[in-house]
């Protein structure tokens, strides 16, 4: 398995320049810088060359997770809407190739964060998103990119809550590579048995994401850690596993994570990054 962090542990805004995380993630133990992939869209092929170039010589392999914004819905029931947000998701993924990057993950599927002052037509939303992600996925295919379904919390989405969806989900799109991700601190909130869904998930589980019940690093709260690497040494996962904690107020970060007290205690990034060389030695120690 290969370990990763995410990079908006240490900003409060969703699009900055990653390339400063690369050499700290390498620094820290890491495997993986895991990126924004609404910081991408809009850069230079240069740019992008530049942060694949950073990467491949300090060995750090990027991957990169976004929430689509409402305007870029593919499970949209708006025609408009809905073709917008593929165009967009296919700029996204030119853009991963150019930066190295083989894989996204998050809420690819539909918008994030969600709205919930509008009606909600599950069933109607989930078909658009079926076709849309399957158009999708035949186009990152070029690029041999895989494309990760997560699982939400219903406070954050409606679509996709625990693995089970997300797995018919998958079968229903029908391509290999579209796989599902999940989330200790969302699984935490909708599943019945954490390690019990990893289990469940089983070959279809493509990437996890970590981080305790309230969002801090893994080992600073009251989740089954032991019990979690237990279940991944049963399927046999050797995939990513990035580290997602969010313990800042502030900033765009802040307000859609909804963090509205300072988790850290004031913390400095020194402070910041001890937390997670301790976090890293013990999730290392725990599942291996």
């Amino acid at each position: 398995m290969k370990y990763g962090i995410y990079f908006a542990y240490w900003e409060d805004s969703w699009e900055v320049d990653f390339e400063e995380y690369i050499e700290k993630a390498k620094n820290l133990g890491f495997d993986i810088l895991e990126v924004a992939a609404l910081g991408l869209v809009h850069l230079s092929d240069s740019k992008l060359t530049r942060l694949k170039e950073l990467a491949d010589f300090h060995n750090i392999i990027l991957t990169a997770g976004i929430g689509l914004p409402k305007e870029y819905d593919v499970s949209s029931s708006n025609d408009e809407t809905r073709e917008n947000g593929i165009l967009f998701m296919k700029k996204v993924i030119d853009n991963l190739h150019m930066a190295g990057i083989d894989r996204i993950g998050g809420t690819i599927y539909s918008y994030w964060p969600v709205d919930y002052t509008v009606p909600i037509e599950k069933p109607i939303a989930l078909k658009h998103s079926i076709d849309s992600i399957r158009i999708l996925a035949q186009y990152a295919q070029k690029y041999n990119i895989t494309l990760l379904i997560e699982t939400l919390n219903r406070f954050e989405q409606f679509l996709l809550n625990d693995a089970k969806e997300a797995i018919n989900f998958v079968k229903e799109v029908n391509e290999p590579n579209v796989k599902i991700m999940l989330d200790t601190f969302h699984m935490n909130i909708e599943e019945d048995n954490i390690a019990d869904a990893i289990r469940y998930a089983d070959t279809f589980l493509g990437h996890l994401h970590i981080g305790e019940a309230n969002r801090k690093v893994p080992g600073q709260g009251s989740l089954p850690w032991s019990e979690i690497g237990e279940a991944l040494k049963d399927i046999n996962y050797n995939q990513y596993i990035v580290m997602e904690p969010f313990v800042k107020t502030g900033g765009q970060v802040g307000r859609d994570i909804k963090v509205w007290r300072d988790l850290s205690d004031n913390a400095t990034e020194e402070k910041l990054d001890n937390d997670l060389e301790e976090s890293l030695r013990f999730i290392k120690e725990t599942f291996e």
